[in-house]
């Protein structure tokens, strides 16, 4: 599984001491409070000399109020209020500047930001315009201009808050981009995975879809005509003393029929092999369906169309004029078919005469394997919006008649003739009848 950035800014958090995400972070922080509190800490030997106080009160306090800037990052607004609160005493300079960047940068909310600088600033003028007359005024300087201590107290208000707050604001903006970017990122990431699992769930629904169209076709290929043979080769040994020329004629139909079978498995197989060798060739880094199943399915569908005729090779598919010559196989193989057209005969879309045709052909075979020489009725009506085919047989003879063969089957002829009938819109129905027999019946939609 690809990891995400969510997944890796999860792992690297926590990796730190304390509330730091990194030990990087935390040398940075107690770096910048060590210089901090050396610099109150020089700061306060005067502050407590002016105000009376020990010289020791002084650079405890100035050290208690440097080592502030340990707690920036979870405290921002509690480092800018100690500042403004130590700011009389003129000390912690670096603790404002990196206070107010703190503040700036964080997720706190604009108008907190603003009424802390603000706050800074009016602190930092007052305190920087009483010091600068003040001086004056020790240093008898009364020759001083009268804009001087503005001027003086003005640029150190804006130059201790206004760059900070700038560099704060701006690197939070371009921090929270970031983290949009990566978060956007992580999500097309996830979608992608996503899309990839649906696409593979859709190629492999396809490629089962492709398995079992290509099983219908050459079960349709092979079926019939080896059910045929078998019927065949059935009256074949039953004949063969008594009529030696009937004999002889069967003998030549299963020949003929098993020739047709090879020629036309021989083309199925010619086909998958030629498509390995292209999947070899062209899709290299593919494993697996070495085979392109379209290629196989089509080729399947051809040889499937010359079950019942040799000529017309450049046809797609069986069509319903060919009914009546896969009904004379049948009749040829000893079974007693009727056949009635009702309705007038007219064209229809390929794949809907396709399937008609398969109906009636795996009916039929299933006539062979279940009921050998049981009398069926093939019945084809033309409608105006519809085509409507039914294959009825009745009850077998005695199980102990000559004529029957037994004939494997493997369930799947019933299942395909659904399929194909469902998926042009159509209506499948078999079952047994009261007499004994089966009945196969399909309406399917004229348009397909």
């Amino acid at each position: 599984m690809t990891t995400t950035g969510e997944d890796r800014c999860e792992a690297g958090t926590r990796a730190g001491p304390v509330w730091w995400g990194r030990w990087r972070s935390a040398a940075l922080d107690a770096g910048l409070a060590l210089l901090s509190m050396i610099e109150c800490a020089v700061q306060g030997y005067p502050f407590a000399r002016d105000a009376g106080l020990p010289v020791a009160v002084g650079v405890v306090f100035g050290l208690l109020a440097g080592s502030v800037l340990l707690v920036r990052r979870v405290w921002p607004v509690a480092v800018v209020l100690v500042w403004i609160a130590i700011t009389p005493a003129q000390m912690g300079y670096l603790m404002g500047v990196v206070g107010l960047y703190t503040l700036a940068a964080s997720e706190a909310p604009r108008r907190i930001i603003a009424a802390l600088s603000g706050m800074s600033f009016v602190g930092v003028f007052v305190v920087a315009f009483v010091r600068t007359v003040q001086g004056n005024v020790r240093g008898d300087a009364a020759v001083v201009a009268e804009w001087f201590p503005p001027f003086v107290s003005l640029t150190m208000a804006i130059g201790l808050t206004a760059p900070p707050v700038l560099l704060g604001l701006y690197v939070g903006a371009r921090r929270r981009l970031m983290e949009s970017l990566r978060e956007r990122a992580d999500s097309l990431e996830r979608e992608l995975q996503l899309l990839a699992e649906r696409a593979e769930e859709r190629a492999e629904w396809a490629r089962g879809e492709e398995r079992t169209r290509i099983a219908r076709e050459m079960h349709d290929v092979v079926a019939h005509r080896v059910s045929l043979m078998v019927v065949h080769a059935a009256a074949l040994q039953a004949v063969a003393r008594k009529d030696p020329e009937k004999a002889v004629r069967n003998a030549a139909l299963v020949g003929d029929m098993g020739r047709q079978a090879l020629t036309e498995l021989r083309e199925m197989l010619g086909v998958l092999r030629s498509g390995e060798g292209q999947a070899s060739k062209g899709d290299k880094g593919v494993r697996g369906e070495s085979v392109p199943l379209a290629a196989v399915g089509v080729a399947a569908a051809q040889a499937a169309s010359r079950v019942s005729r040799g000529q017309d090779e450049g046809v797609d598919g069986p069509c319903l004029a060919e009914l009546e010559a896969l009904v004379g196989q049948s009749a040829a193989a000893g079974m007693v078919v009727d056949l009635s057209v009702e309705g007038d005969v007219r064209g229809y879309a390929p794949e809907v005469e396709q399937t008609a045709y398969r109906v009636v052909q795996e009916a039929l075979t299933n006539v062979h394997k279940h009921a050998a020489g049981a009398k069926t009725y093939v019945r084809l009506a033309h409608r105006v919006a519809e085509i409507a085919m039914q294959v009825e047989n009745e009850p077998p003879p005695e199980p102990g008649d000559a004529s029957s063969a037994r004939l494997p089957s493997g369930g799947n002829g019933l299942v395909g003739m659904k399929e194909r009938v469902v998926a042009l819109g159509g209506v499948f129905v078999s079952g047994p009848t009261d007499a004994g027999g089966f009945r196969v019946s399909a309406v399917i939609p004229a348009e397909g």
